[in-house]
């Protein structure tokens, strides 16, 4: 039996950023396991081969039938291996915006205001613009101005002028409404995962034991407290055991996945199952919140955007070796580089819309191929009001998860979105990008409301941010309290998006990260008492 101070399973954003914290001045030893591999190739270091990321890097969910999509099927890509989503992800570099922390607070998550998660934001991040009121330039994730934005994607930051839209420089600053160019998490032209920045140096200096390719089972408890993990390595099963803690860090899908493995949640979903029960714990993959997108394409005759055609074959070609040698040129690509926040409601405490200009026309999360060249722009609700769940398909871990999003069941949702969808149309209707000719692919009907609903529900999914399955909150029925410990488990932690009460008003990786920091804050603080 292997034993540790600190297991952390899962070494994605959240539980990256936690081990490194935790293993980085050597007084705990600190185990991180994680199902998949390494994530040490070109294909994923390589920002402009996000659309060719290997299999293995992706676990590819799929959710239940939607409802809300007209029973359509949706897609639920997840960063599998170190690094976890941010291994995977168009690196964009955005924390939310103030109100959603302080509404945090205000739910009863006292100590998660605005005022005292910046203070993580900053420590964890190194600004290659300078530090300042907002940005940090000591931390080990490396942030960055794009190398090499396309031209389209500053069209559209002047098409959402030309509308007196306003501009916003730093969309984690003073400020996030507007429209700008986004920053990203790389490293002189490579994309600087949260494994990068804080798994790899540690494991290099030998202060974190790391055991890729392990599936986690469970976690073992006994007398109420977390002891330790059963992982499963091929056919082999290893007991770990924590003296200390054991971290949940395998996101908003995993973590709520191996609690009820454990037979702790929903007491009836898990005796269903023959799971026997540990704790009725009903919050447990409960609260799926996630941002409901819709992605209008636009064929255009322009070369400048990325595209199916010998022209842009041979570009790529030439931008491969360009890469492999400077760093720099088309494969620096973020993909969604720029974009912007917007009020549909004037009234509203902050932004909640969000739009990602993407200088290629993608078709079904890009997995439908597309000839010609184009470009397409997301509209996603930053704070919707469905909410979903993950259940258990299978008593067996390596089984994906019931994974129910409830997308568009509740109809403000729609209305916001049909109201993000006409902006959006507006200013692609402006002069700098009208200039490029684009021609709509879908005839996206927007002077008709209820042929616009329909439209939406038929092509609407995921942008990607699923959270709440762990929910943080000041009550004996949520899941962690707002030191991110399992009410009902001694010992046993949750670090990662699927505590937040509320989804953040942006995309979440960098909160994933500031949660991470702060959950090996917490656990150093516990350990000391």
């Amino acid at each position: 039996m292997d034993e540790f101070d600190i297991i952390v399973v899962g070494g994605g954003s959240a539980g990256s950023a936690a081990a490194g914290r935790l293993s980085e001045d050597g007084k705990y030893k600190v185990c991180l396991v994680e199902a998949g591999g390494t994530n040490d190739i070109m294909r994923v270091k390589t920002p402009g081969f996000m659309p060719f990321i290997p299999d293995k890097s992706n676990y590819r969910y799929d959710t239940v039938p939607q409802k809300g999509l007209n029973g359509r099927i949706g897609y639920q890509p997840r960063g599998r291996g170190l690094g976890g989503s941010s291994a995977i992800n168009a690196m964009v570099y955005i924390r939310g915006h103030a109100y959603d922390y302080d509404n945090w607070a205000a739910l009863g998550c006292e100590g998660w205001a605005y005022k005292d998660v910046l203070p993580y934001f900053k420590r964890a991040e190194h600004n290659e613009r300078g530090g300042d009121t907002f940005h940090g330039t000591d931390g080990p994730l490396n942030v960055m101005d794009q190398r090499w934005p396309n031209p389209g994607s500053k069209a559209f930051v002047e098409a959402a002028a030309e509308l007196q839209l306003p501009r916003t420089a730093d969309f984690n600053g003073a400020q996030q409404e507007g429209f700008g160019l986004y920053q990203v998490t790389q490293k002189a032209g490579d994309r600087w995962s949260a494994a990068r920045a804080y798994v790899e140096p540690a494991k290099a200096a030998g202060r974190l034991e790391v055991i890729s390719g392990a599936l986690t089972e469970r976690i073992m408890t006994e007398n109420g407290r977390a002891t330790g993990v059963v992982i499963r390595q091929g056919r082999n099963r290893r007991t770990l055991k924590a003296r200390a803690a054991v971290i949940l860090s395998a996101g908003a899908f995993g973590s709520p996945q191996i609690l009820q493995l454990s037979g702790i949640g929903p007491a009836e979903h898990l005796r269903a199952l023959g799971i026997d029960v540990v704790l009725d714990k009903p919050a447990v993959g409960a609260d799926l919140q996630d941002h409901i997108d819709y992605v209008s394409s636009f064929e255009t005759q322009s070369k400048d955007f990325f595209g199916d055609s010998l022209a842009g074959t041979w570009r790529m070609a030439k931008a491969v070796i360009e890469h492999r040698l400077k760093r720099t040129g088309i494969m620096t690509t973020c993909f969604a580089e720029s974009g912007g926040f917007w009020k549909s409601n004037p009234d509203l405490p902050a932004p909640d819309i969000q739009y990602h200009f993407v200088p290629a026309m993608l078709e079904d999360h890009g997995r439908e191929k597309v000839k010609g060249h184009g470009f397409s722009v997301h509209a996603c609700v930053l704070r919707p009001y469905s909410r979903g769940t993950v259940r258990l398909a299978s008593p067996d871990a390596a089984h994906a998860p019931a994974i129910d999003p409830a997308f568009l069941t509740d109809d403000r949702d729609v209305a916001t979105l049909k109201a993000g969808v006409r902006l959006m149309h507006r200013i692609v209707e402006a002069p700098t990008l009208a200039a490029f000719a684009p021609k709509d692919r879908h005839a996206t009907p927007l002077d008709d409301d209820a042929a616009l609903e329909a439209i939406i529900r038929n092509r609407a999914d995921t942008v990607y941010h699923p959270v709440g399955t762990c929910r943080m909150g000041p009550n004996a029925d949520d899941v962690v309290d707002t030191h991110l410990r399992f009410r009902g488990i001694d010992g046993l932690y949750v670090a990662d998006a699927s505590i937040m009460p509320r989804l953040v008003s942006g995309n979440t990786n960098a909160p994933s990260i500031m949660i991470g920091e702060r959950a090996a804050d917490f656990v150093k603080a516990d350990l000391a008492a």
